[in-house]
């Protein structure tokens, strides 16, 4: 018999279920044998048949359960023919199965899609855990190593040991340099890390660049600046010196040739001679400390970083530069946000870069009205502790203000052009930079990030 909905049905079994039971105790009372016994077994019939009929509404919500959790999401569910609220029932579990599949649709289309950026990308990216097991390389990294398959970073150690070590320890967020040598290649991999976790385990991301062409072009560019600047300086005083040597050179030679005819030089001739003589011996002098000054550039001492509070930083400064500021009656503003702020530095040398910059204002002050500089102390936006040197005075002109760090580059006239050089090389020991920005007759802030 074929029911139409489940309620029609259950109450159909349970009545054909209680004639049964009826009629097992009616033959049983007339003392029947075989009868009972057929009745019997009907019943255990139908209760096996009412339970698999009321279970199947288990089953099937248990089978919706387990695609979920196995997500298997290629089946459907038909529960027809029992009933309105089956049937909601039916359409629910189609309907979460059906939005199932269109978020795994598109987490596969994401996936698919950062997986070809991830594959095509020109810069090298390597994923692995703590203990080397790579879990995804693409095909830039498998390029720049000449690598096939490869399941551990220990495969690296044959191409370089200190790449494969660099990987095993990197830290995250470190950048990390590392030179090698592959056969007839050189190259500079620039290392970044970043750590996340997946399933319980570490992953570490590497991202890997060869900058080698970069840093030769950087070299080059660097070492012609530094040959103009070299020759430009050795020029200005070997031409003097050359010219006044070849004046002094036939001026002996024409008094040579006078003293056969007995002749006295005179009084003017010697002074000339004399005076060049000076001119030289000044020009040598000169070249000499210019020398002198460049060899100061390599030998900057290496810094011994300690915590230092930059409010006690500030206050030297200001007790050291008070009387500048008093003849040429600059007002020194500080401002520390926080007021505790605390740096890891060599506070000497970090002292001397402070003071050759507060110089620079002063200089730049020089009859200004209402003058003010203000050294200010923060972390900037991304944590990193800053201090800055304003000034309102004349400012630096653009075309001059992508010049001044380079080395004896200067604009005053009794300048040496290495304050500036020294203190980026300072600043760069201590792993930060320095930069400067100017609006010419308004203000001009240099500011040092560690």
């Amino acid at each position: 018999m074929v029911y139409r909905n489940f309620r029609f049905n259950l109450i159909v079994r349970i009545a054909l279920f209680a004639l049964t039971v009826f009629l097992f105790f009616y033959f049983l009372d007339r003392q029947a044998h075989i009868t009972p016994a057929l009745l019997f077994l009907l019943i255990a019939l139908q209760i096996y048949s009412l339970y698999r009929y009321v279970d199947k509404t288990n089953r099937d919500l248990a089978s919706f359960l387990e695609s979920i959790r196995f997500s298997e999401f290629t089946r459907s569910f038909q529960i027809e023919g029992m009933g309105s609220s089956f049937n909601e029932l039916n359409k629910a579990f189609n309907d979460v199965i059906s939005d199932f599949q269109k978020v795994r649709s598109e987490k596969e289309e994401h996936f698919h899609y950062l997986q070809s950026i991830v594959q095509n990308i020109d810069v090298s990216i390597i994923a692995y855990q703590l203990d080397g097991t790579i879990e995804m390389i693409n095909k830039s990294a498998k390029k720049l190593f000449q690598l096939g398959s490869v399941k551990n970073i220990s495969a690296l150690a044959p191409l370089s040991k200190d790449l494969e070590q660099t990987l095993l320890n990197i830290k995250p967020g470190e950048n990390k340099l590392v030179k090698v040598q592959d056969e007839d290649d050189l190259l500079q991999l620039a290392i970044n890390a970043t750590e996340f976790k997946i399933k319980n385990k570490i992953i570490i991301l590497a991202t890997i660049k060869n900058i080698q062409n970069v840093l030769e072009e950087q070299e080059t560019e660097a070492w012609q600046k530094l040959i103009r600047v070299l020759t430009h300086e050795i020029m200005n005083s070997i031409t003097p010196i050359a010219s006044l040597s070849a004046t002094l050179e036939m001026m002996l030679k024409d008094f040579n040739k006078a003293r056969t005819e007995n002749a006295v030089m005179d009084h003017e001739t010697l002074m000339e001679i004399q005076q060049a003589l000076q001119t030289i011996n000044k020009r040598s002098n000169g070249l000499l400390h210019f020398v002198n000054t460049y060899r100061n550039l390599t030998r900057i001492p290496k810094p011994n970083f300690r915590i230092t509070l930059v409010s006690e930083l500030f206050s030297n400064i200001s007790r050291l530069m008070e009387k500048d500021f008093e003849v040429q009656k600059i007002q020194l503003v500080t401002t520390l946000e926080p007021s505790g702020l605390e740096i890891s530095m060599d506070e000497q040398l970090i002292e001397q870069v402070l003071i050759n910059l507060i110089k620079n204002s002063v200089h730049a002050l020089e009859g200004r009205e209402n003058a003010r500089i203000e050294l200010r102390a923060y972390l900037n936006k991304r944590g990193r502790p800053t201090i800055q040197v304003y000034d309102n005075g004349v400012g630096i002109l653009k075309d001059v203000l992508d010049k001044v760090f380079i080395p004896f580059f200067t604009t005053k006239p009794s300048g040496s052009g290495i304050g500036l050089s020294l203190s980026r090389q300072i600043l760069k020991l201590h792993g930060g930079t320095i930069t400067a920005q100017s609006d010419p007759d308004v203000e001009t802030t240099f500011t040092m990030t560690f």
